[in-house]
């Protein structure tokens, strides 16, 4: 792993300024996550005990330290999706990926406001194709073992994990751990035995264009602008 470098000059940081930027990165999770994107620079220097101008040195904008945070959350999800696809027992494999998943977002409102596109930052290019190995490997181990009904996708999870964001919001103030009372309504649902599921699950492209829709929208943009959306969905199938 490479030392943090002074961006402007190429140089290894020093001591202090490892230590300073580190300050700056656990600050700005905690502020972040409290508070979203609406957070300045400013509150996050206040809160890591560091000048306003140390902090400006590291990132230039709040938005290059939502990134540099992003970035760190995106990995952890990442690795619990790889260590779910590999469980022993794949139903609980499968439930702790999407409790993991739900909890990054629901306690950390500034990164679910970047994985739901409801900022200008953009998520990592590869972050579902990463994803979609062990999604799909999770989901057809948990079917080969007679865990989940033989009808579910992967595209599925995607949607319940956001169906359930939405949830978390809604009861934010007055129950934040709502979520898990309808993740449990749901994960009945992937259960076998039960009828068929109505319709079907949505193909990569009706998802991606759903998902390109939404970011659309939360940022205002014109239907025109909709196809110029980077967004892309857990592949199914």
């Amino acid at each position: 792993m490479t030392s943090p470098t002074d961006a402007d000059a190429g140089r290894p940081l020093r001591r202090d300024a490892i230590r300073n930027r580190a300050l700056l990165v656990a600050a700005g999770r905690e502020v972040f996550a409290q508070r979203g994107l609406e957070a300045s620079l400013d509150e996050v220097a206040r809160q890591a005990g560091v000048g306003v101008g140390t902090a400006y040195r590291h990132f230039g904008t709040k938005f290059e330290l939502a990134e540099a945070i992003m970035h760190e959350a995106i990995e952890e999800v990442v690795a619990a999706a790889e260590r779910a696809a590999e469980a022993v027992d794949p139903w609980l494999g499968l439930l702790a990926f999407l409790e993991k998943v739900l909890e990054v977002q629901t306690k950390d409102r500034g990164l679910r406001e970047v994985l739901l596109g409801m900022t200008g930052l953009s998520k990592p290019d590869d972050l579902f194709d990463r994803m979609n190995r062990p999604v799909r490997a999770m989901v057809a181990r948990a079917q080969h073992a007679g865990e989940i009904r033989a009808d579910v996708e992967p595209s599925d999870l995607g949607c319940i994990i956001a169906m359930l964001c939405e949830v978390s919001d809604l009861g934010a103030d007055v129950q934040p751990l709502l979520w898990r009372r309808y993740l449990d309504v749901l994960l009945a649902g992937l259960r076998p035995g039960a009828p068929a599921l109505p319709g079907r699950a949505l193909t990569d492209e009706e998802f991606r264009a759903v998902a390109e829709q939404q970011h659309a929208i939360r940022h205002g943009a014109p239907a025109a602008a909709k196809a110029g959306c980077v967004t892309r969905p857990i592949q199914s199938g």
